[in-house]
């Protein structure tokens, strides 16, 4: 287990822009939504492009979570035992993105393709309910800047973006 290293609880953020547990929330948002769309989609094509974007969005919100939140998380005092909780949600996300490989490497016309979608919005909404609960109620008590890990979260995430867009 990592030890953790000390820091000094932090004034409050100056930083303009949406706390971290903001911008989180809205990805969960966006991503059940396109979930909720992909349900009720029947064309080939539609679900083709509905599920390169859910796997699109979950890979840009995973790796910006994996790179900026849940480290900066482990590191603030006052979480409490958060390094339980940050390995589940580890183990999840490698789980989502196994899943994710398979339907990028698929299209709507396999037989499992539905299926696919199904369970990883099954494994999402799970994580989200948890991450939601547990790891943002650790990260309100913790001496963690939400605002300044916000703003370094969003700035990254744009830059995924981006990479993404150029390699479709």
């Amino acid at each position: 287990m990592p030890k953790r290293q000390a820091r000094a609880k932090t004034k409050p953020s100056r930083t303009a822009g949406p706390s971290v547990l903001v911008l989180l929330r809205a990805d969960h948002e966006a991503v059940t939504a396109l979930f909720d769309r992909y349900e009720k989609t029947k064309g080939m094509s539609q679900k083709n492009a509905l599920a390169a974007k859910i796997c699109n969005e979950l890979k840009v919100h995973a790796q910006v979570e994996e790179e900026i939140f849940y480290p900066e998380l482990r590191q603030a005092e006052g979480t409490g035992d958060v390094d339980d909780m940050l390995n589940e949600a580890d183990v999840e996300h490698d789980g989502a993105k196994k899943l994710i490989a398979e339907i990028e490497a698929s299209s709507a016309d396999d037989e499992l393709f539905d299926a696919r979608i199904t369970v990883l919005g099954e494994y999402v909404k799970h994580h989200v309910k948890e991450e939601q609960s547990d790891i943002f109620k650790a990260a309100r008590k913790s001496s963690l800047d939400l605002k300044e890990v916000g703003a370094r979260l969003a700035a990254r995430k744009k830059q995924l973006k981006r990479e993404f867009a150029k390699q479709a």
